[in-house]
């Protein structure tokens, strides 16, 4: 069986994808033509050439450079636009996308303005592509509660919008605890809930996001491996990891494919699933990280199809939606089958 044609017809769902990660440099030159911003690049490639990290820091330090030509709602509609059109290609035929509103608020883009435009590409991806889709709104963790609160505030007129909230941004030294008031409020609202945890962080920050911000899924949790109990309780409790192993190998949280605990996490019987986290800076995306584990981690298209189903089990889409796409993946099955 030639495992690409497999992969490229697998149908997935994109569960930790960071819509400002998603800026192509191509497109970034574009925007801030438009917008009369200059980026101190001289050309594409000099950009990508600047694509090269050595850590979850001077990743965060040009991707919020790179934030700064995101203007309107015009622009905020072409970068997600351009994510769909991609993804589709890949035949992800469900996401859920973080976006970053205190990204764009602390440098005077109206929340509004960014909703706007995310959502109106999504709406349109769904008419265009049939690509399902939520919206999950973060907080910036290495910013304050208090500022969290006010972003919560912003966000409760569009409830119809945006289904849940997570946490992302500098993980070492603000731990899930410091946002503990500001999830438990959410909540209240009817807002699923995720967070970023045990990537750089500890398998201790793993399990305050579960006990303190009390969390469905955990983005990375790379970590969790570290606590034998906490590996237990995931997998009593069937919670869901997004794993991204492209994004774990650039930030050199992971040095080498073949070392990726995702192998270990199906041993294991934990629900992980594969996601690109911020394609256009680490080189990968849907496609491009299924292919990485299945040829450096050995896994056969059975754990390929499980990684999908697990992806569609724990995704915050409606319970008919579920279906559809845990039929769609049977019926891809029987027909690889019968190939």
């Amino acid at each position: 069986m030639d495992i690409s044609n497999f992969i490229q017809g697998l149908p997935k769902a994109e569960l930790h994808l960071h819509i400002e990660g998603t800026f192509e440099p191509e497109l970034m030159f574009r925007l801030a033509e438009r917008n009369g911003i200059s980026i101190p690049y001289r050309s594409v490639e000099e950009l990508r050439a600047a694509y090269q990290f050595r850590n979850l820091q001077e990743f965060l330090d040009i991707y919020y450079q790179g934030a700064n030509v995101l203007q309107t709602a015009e622009d905020f509609y072409d970068l997600t636009m351009a994510y769909l059109e991609r993804i589709h290609r890949d035949n992800v035929i469900h996401t859920e996308i973080f976006f970053d509103p205190q990204t764009h608020t602390h440098r005077g883009i109206d929340f509004n303005t960014v909703l706007d435009g995310i959502h109106s590409a999504m709406e349109e991806g769904h008419r265009k592509f049939g690509i399902s889709y939520e919206i999950i709104m973060s907080f910036l963790r290495h910013l304050s509660e208090e500022d969290a609160f006010r972003t919560l505030e912003q966000a409760l007129p569009h409830k119809d919008k945006i289904t849940g909230v997570g946490l992302d941004s500098s993980e070492l030294g603000n731990p899930p605890s410091k946002f503990q008031k500001v999830f438990r409020e959410a909540a209240k609202h009817g807002f699923r809930l995720t967070a970023h945890a045990g990537e750089e962080g500890p398998a201790a920050y793993v399990r305050e996001a579960l006990d303190l911000l009390n969390v469905e899924r955990i983005d990375h949790g790379n970590r969790s491996l570290d606590d034998e109990d906490l590996v237990k309780r995931i997998v009593e409790e069937k919670l869901v990891l997004t794993v991204c192993p492209l994004s774990n190998k650039k930030l050199q949280v992971c040095r080498h494919m073949e070392r990726h605990p995702l192998r270990r996490m199906l041993d294991l019987g934990i629900r992980a699933t594969v996601n690109s986290d911020d394609p256009a800076y680490f080189g990968g995306y849907m496609n491009d990280n299924f292919m990485a584990v299945a040829e450096h981690l050995d896994l056969s298209p059975e754990d390929l199809m499980q990684l999908s189903r697990n992806a569609f089990e724990g995704s915050f889409a409606t319970p008919e939606r579920k279906a559809e796409m845990l039929a769609e993946l049977e019926r891809f099955a029987g027909e690889t089958v019968r190939k």
